[in-house]
């Protein structure tokens, strides 16, 4: 199965890391859509630039790619590379779930198959709020939800 999924993964945390997990559970073909630092300029707080949080991707991988062929692809839009015609899936949050139904309707009109979509629970923080890069940013917790003191 080919799978997508695709983010900003600046300061790379256990919510992203759960979506790579799964992409490459269920996938025999996992392309990454990292976005440009263009796409990034709206986000509030530093955002580590391309070529730093595509070094991390990498690095990340190693240790969870086995024998998985994947692709780190730079996007430009929310659609990136998800509508190439051989795509069988998309891994989500609750979050981007919204993203992947605006995809499926744009491959209906250009006449694809809809994409499976997996949606990942989010991942909480040890106070129970979810993990997310903003508040990584804002020093309210690590990378693993830990709280900062």
């Amino acid at each position: 199965m080919k799978v997508v999924l695709g983010g900003t993964f600046s300061h790379l945390h256990k919510g992203h890391k759960t979506l790579l997990k799964k992409a490459f559970e269920i996938g025999d073909h996992v392309i990454i859509g990292l976005t440009s630092n263009e796409m990034c300029s709206e986000k509030h707080g530093e955002i580590e630039d391309y070529n730093t949080r595509r070094k991390k991707l990498y690095n990340y991988l190693k240790n969870i790619s086995k024998n998985t062929e994947y692709q780190i692809v730079k996007i430009e839009d929310e659609i990136g590379v998800s509508l190439q015609k051989d795509i069988d899936a998309i891994i989500v949050s609750p979050e981007t779930r919204p993203n992947a139904e605006k995809i499926n309707k744009k491959r209906i009109q250009l006449n694809r198959k809809p994409l499976k979509i997996i949606e990942i629970p989010i991942q909480k923080a040890e106070n129970g709020k979810p993990i997310s890069s903003t508040r990584i940013r804002k020093g309210e917790i690590d990378t693993e939800g830990n709280i900062q003191k």
